[in-house]
């Protein structure tokens, strides 16, 4: 009985002591939520044809959807186009509920990354490729919806909605 306690405790100790000497890598999650300037740093260093000028902002005009309905007033449009071929285009689309990357190719939108805002978390993704993608934020108090195609030129182009 005693070599059994012997050893539980020798087990014991060993484990904390791993623990405590790995710290942060063996116990921190792999999968962290990204800050919007951490997915924009990615972004950079992944796909250089992105620059400041495509990340997404807000806009009061409309831009139509491939159904030919307006974008609602308040969802953001494409920025100018970039010299070039007109597919592999990624964007970055913040919102209140959180920061997407969206990559079109061959007309297929695709959401690359996502990370929800500080109080929000995924609730629901759709990554494409697809004619559609989609992403849903969602804290205690609201629900953030994000729906991503690709337009004619083959920008991503967004809405969202609470």
């Amino acid at each position: 009985m005693a070599g059994w306690l012997v050893t539980g405790a020798l087990a014991t100790g060993a484990g904390v002591a791993v623990i405590a000497f790995l710290g942060e890598p063996l116990t921190a999650s792999a999968h962290r939520p990204l800050s919007s300037a951490e997915v924009a740093d990615a972004l950079a260093r992944t796909t250089p044809s992105v620059s400041p000028s495509t990340i997404a902002t807000p806009s009061t005009t409309a831009t139509p959807l491939p159904s030919g309905d307006p974008v609602p007033t308040g969802a953001s449009t494409p920025a100018p186009p970039a010299a070039g071929p007109s597919t592999g285009r990624s964007r970055v689309i913040g919102t209140a509920g959180g920061s997407t990357i969206a990559r079109c190719d061959d007309g297929l939108v695709t959401l690359r990354a996502w990370s929800p805002a500080q109080g929000f978390r995924v609730d629901d993704v759709e990554r494409g490729p697809a004619a559609r993608a989609r992403v849903e934020f969602e804290s205690d108090e609201t629900d953030v919806k994000i729906e991503v195609w690709c337009s004619a030129d083959g920008s991503p182009v967004h809405r969202s909605h609470d």
